[in-house]
């Protein structure tokens, strides 16, 4: 074999190569654009459903409008209460979170000593959790304006002062009301409102990999920080939940 025809070889290998994990790329892009997309558990908000540390992967066909793929290859779901949802937080649509839907669009909300009464009746759920805590009026009586938090998102604030009808608000169309499991930690709808349905990104699909959270598990390099949360053991058990 003449060296010009090995050159030409090599090249056309290198090519095939390059085609090769040129379509692995593409693809993958794909399937994290319009199908599933990883997710972090940042904090504790949802515990014990989900716990901070905890990888998930989102299905994005769930919810997905008709103008989006999944919506034109699958008929598109409805969300239900008590649906969890990933979704762009309205406040900084650059961060994606995770919460319950509690309310959908014309429920009346409003929550009694931090229980949720649904159109009047008290919900029932078995999943809620309530960390110890000191009082809060606005939290635990939501929607009640008696006390003001330094938490809560000022526009959200002040929709409250004319929104609320005999201790309670309604769910506008198209938007859901939202919280956190871990109800006595944890801002949601209470703090900065509705969820807009074109917000909503997906649902969990599965606990792919967890590592617990130490109080050091940002400290130090990247892989120092990786190595502590390895000693501290995986959470083999909630994997693929």
């Amino acid at each position: 074999m003449s060296a010009g025809s090995h050159l030409r070889l090599q090249q056309e290998g290198l090519l095939t190569t390059l085609k090769s994990l040129l379509e692995v790329v593409i693809l993958a892009i794909f399937i994290v654009t319009f199908i599933v997309q990883p997710f972090r558990i940042p904090s504790g908000s949802m515990e014990p459903t989900l716990h901070v540390g905890d990888f998930l992967l989102v299905d994005k066909l769930s919810f997905a409008p008709a103008g989006r793929l999944g919506g034109l290859l699958l008929p598109r779901g409805l969300v239900r209460q008590g649906d969890l949802v990933i979704f762009r937080y309205p406040v900084n649509p650059d961060l994606d979170l995770v919460k319950r839907v509690v309310g959908l669009p014309g429920d009346w909300i409003e929550m009694r000593g931090g229980r949720v009464l649904l159109n009047g009746r008290p919900l029932p759920e078995p999943y809620a959790f309530y960390s110890p805590s000191r009082p809060n009026g606005f939290r635990d009586d939501f929607p009640s304006l008696l006390e003001a938090d330094p938490d809560v998102n000022l526009r959200w604030w002040i929709w409250l002062r004319s929104a609320v009808v005999a201790g309670r608000i309604q769910v506008p169309p198209r938007q859901y009301f939202v919280l956190g499991d871990n109800r006595n930690d944890s801002e949601d709808s209470r703090y900065w409102g509705f969820v807009p349905q074109s917000q909503i990104v997906g649902r969990p699909l599965l606990v792919y990999f967890t590592l617990p959270m130490t109080p050091d598990s940002h400290q130090g390099s990247l892989p120092g920080r990786l190595w502590k949360r390895l000693q501290t053991g995986v959470r083999s058990w909630r994997i693929l939940r």
